[in-house]
């Protein structure tokens, strides 16, 4: 590991000196890295709050708004500081602490319980909680209820839901638990915080779906049309569209369905995209903001990502042109593996045709259509057993999807957000058909590594020729080993310098 990524991954919290010059400052880009308790008051703040600056003998710091909670401190009602991007560490990382906050924050423990979040990282019950605990300050069930506090807040400041539906969509099991969380998180009660709301959102009825008008904070700076323009290109009809320069798609989730349609910042002053949320079931609404994060890459840290790539000398100018660059990730690890395969060897138009393809003949339609999206993304088992049916192409490529598809139905294979990147990456290249360059972009763009280079990528060599840089796959990747951990973003920037009328081949 180069010195970079042992700076990264080391986590800064644990220094006070750093934590303390940026509370001093209110340096919004700390927001979500670290948590600010103060002894006197009880209260914890996002590192940017406007209060007074404590005095330092004052003044504590934790990892996570659950290890806070669980030292007896509330949330400060003035800076909200669970309504901020979340910590980039969780993608940077991939440890157990890592892995399980990203299981956590899709719900998992609301869903399975501590058993499934411990069944699906491959450990027992005692050796995670005694893992987290020693790493975050606090265990999966502490991270968990603060995790469904976040959602509650949401609920009761967003929407009209009664507090008893608002309980049970944010994965309480009681309201007599709900009441208690919120009356001790946020100092006060479920109806104290509605009342204080200054631009209530209700929440309204669609198509039997409910409806919800969200904001989806982000640090600066952020590259929104280099993000919203890759989604765009790759849109399959049905399951997702391009609109009035913003993106839509539909969404399986835990527990039903729902439709996302979301907007780039309007505005310099802006730090929020803009999202409307269509859900059949409101107890996937963490599920659902947790996935659309991760799709736009909302949690990077693009000032240490830029600081780090500006010391390539062929990345300055891109870095200076496109501050804030994102990797798109995933909201359904099976479905980009599925497009990946598509997109083997074929150009981007090309491996949409085939998903759209794909997806109108397998894929299960809405109840009712949210404009033109109509569709869900095809189920693995539905591919395991009709794939050959409706697959066209090389025979040797419609095996490989089969047979992938049958092996996540099976349960041979998992693709999720919990999987260690090693371990996925060796599954994936055990499948027949599946080549180094599948299972790397499938680990950077479903798991958020940002320390992936694609060197096998046609659009991404001829990026590096374009910058100057070696086209040879262990030439480039012996020289970018510089910017680790940041290789990823590297290769954002190498795949926008590439030629405007390349094929874009390997880029699904």
């Amino acid at each position: 590991m180069t010195a970079t990524a042992k700076a990264v991954r080391s986590a800064i919290w644990r220094d006070f000196d750093a934590c303390y010059r940026a509370v001093a400052a209110r340096d919004a880009r700390f927001d979500g890295q670290f948590i600010t308790a103060v002894s006197t008051t009880r209260i914890y703040c996002r590192p940017s709050c406007p209060a007074v600056t404590p005095k330092p003998e004052n003044v504590r710091f934790y990892p996570t708004a659950a290890a806070a909670q669980a030292a007896g401190y509330r949330a400060c009602r003035r800076c909200l500081p669970d309504a901020v991007p979340g910590s980039p560490e969780w993608n940077v990382r991939a440890d157990l602490a890592a892995r399980a906050m990203r299981l956590i924050a899709d719900g998992v423990v609301e869903r399975e319980g501590v058993p499934g979040l411990a069944r699906r990282l491959g450990y027992s019950e005692r050796q995670l909680n005694r893992a987290l605990t020693a790493e975050l300050g606090a265990g999966p069930l502490a991270l968990a209820r603060a995790h469904r506090a976040h959602a509650a807040r949401l609920l009761i400041e967003l929407t009209d839901l009664p507090f008893g539906d608002a309980a049970f969509a944010a994965g309480f099991s009681s309201i007599r638990q709900f009441n208690d969380t919120v009356r001790e998180v946020f100092g006060c009660t479920p109806t104290q915080l509605r009342a204080r709301r200054k631009h209530p959102t209700p929440a309204s009825s669609h198509g039997g779906r409910v409806e919800l008008n969200l904001r989806l904070p982000f640090r600066e700076p952020f590259d929104a049309a280099g993000v919203f323009e890759f989604l765009a290109a790759r849109a399959v009809p049905g399951v997702e569209t391009a609109h009035e320069d913003g993106y839509g798609r539909t969404l399986r989730l835990p527990h039903g369905t729902a439709t996302a349609w979301l907007w780039p910042p309007k505005g310099p002053s802006s730090r929020h995209v803009h999202c409307l949320l269509r859900l059949s079931d409101m107890r996937d609404l963490s599920s659902a903001v947790s996935r659309l994060r991760r799709l736009l890459d909302l949690d990077a840290d693009p000032a240490a990502i830029d600081g780090v790539l500006a010391a390539e000398p062929a990345l300055v100018t891109g870095v200076a042109g496109t501050p804030g660059i994102r990797v798109p990730g995933a909201v359904d690890g099976p479905e980009l593996l599925i497009r990946a395969l598509l997109g083997q060897q074929v150009s981007v138009a090309a491996a949409r045709t085939a998903a759209g393809r794909l997806a109108a003949a397998l894929g299960d339609r809405l109840p009712a259509a949210d404009g033109e999206l109509t569709t869900l993304f095809p189920t693995p088992e539905s591919i395991a057993e009709h794939g050959l049916e409706v697959l066209a192409g090389p025979r040797r490529r419609i095996e490989a999807i089969v047979d992938a598809a049958d092996a996540i139905a099976a349960g041979k294979l998992d693709v999720h957000i919990g999987r260690d990147p090693d371990e996925l990456r060796a599954e994936l290249l055990d499948l027949p058909g599946v080549g180094p360059w599948t299972a790397d972009y499938v680990v950077m763009r479903v798991l958020a590594a940002p320390d992936v280079l694609l060197v096998g990528d046609v659009a991404l060599r001829q990026g590096a020729a374009a910058l100057g840089l070696p086209t040879d796959p262990a030439d480039l990747s012996r020289r970018l080993d510089a910017v680790r951990p940041w290789r990823s973003y590297a290769g954002m920037h190498l795949w926008r310098a590439a030629p405007k009328k390349t094929s874009r081949k390997g880029r699904p």
